[in-house]
């Protein structure tokens, strides 16, 4: 059985083969926009917001969460000139079925008590209460413009919420 892994080149080699001039793309990203998102493989966030390549820094973890991104964030904005955050969570995430409680007793291991894991229990409140984190991080830069939306799996249609 062939993995992921085991195709990687030959794929590789036809994205090579349309690469184009993506090597010429600038490190900061074009539209001073980094997007806050989960790691779903239903989502092609880029594309679903509409933006090529080097447009966006695009930051994934699971549920999307904004204490996982605020690194990130840090460096897209004072290092790489972002100016606007977009967090984007999305229905049917997986972050809504489970609690730290539960993930706990199934890592069933001590380093697991000292993980947060973020789950949440309202897809809306998720994304003001991580909206309101990044607002509140002193290591941002000032005055800067920040939005909360929501992704619906099923339609592909995002809804700005915050």
């Amino acid at each position: 059985m062939s993995s992921v892994a085991d195709q990687l080149p030959s794929a590789n080699d036809t994205y090579v083969a349309n690469f184009g001039e993506k090597g010429s793309l600038a490190l900061p990203p074009s539209k001073k926009v980094a997007i806050v998102t989960c790691m779903d493989a239903r989502i092609d966030p880029a594309a679903a917001l509409g933006l090529p390549e080097g447009s966006a820094h695009i930051i994934r973890n699971a549920g999307g969460r904004a204490a996982d991104a605020l690194r990130s964030l840090i460096i897209s904005q004072q290092l790489l000139g972002t100016r606007e955050v977009l967090v984007v969570h999305h229905t049917d995430c997986g972050m809504l079925t489970f609690t730290d409680a539960e993930i706990r007793d199934k890592l069933n291991h001590p380093d697991a008590n000292h993980i947060a894991f973020l789950p949440f229990t309202d897809l809306e409140r998720s994304v003001h209460e991580d909206v309101d984190y990044i607002k509140r991080s002193v290591l941002l830069v000032p005055r800067f413009k920040i939005t909360g939306w929501i992704y619906d799996v099923k339609t592909g249609k995002v809804e700005q919420v915050v």
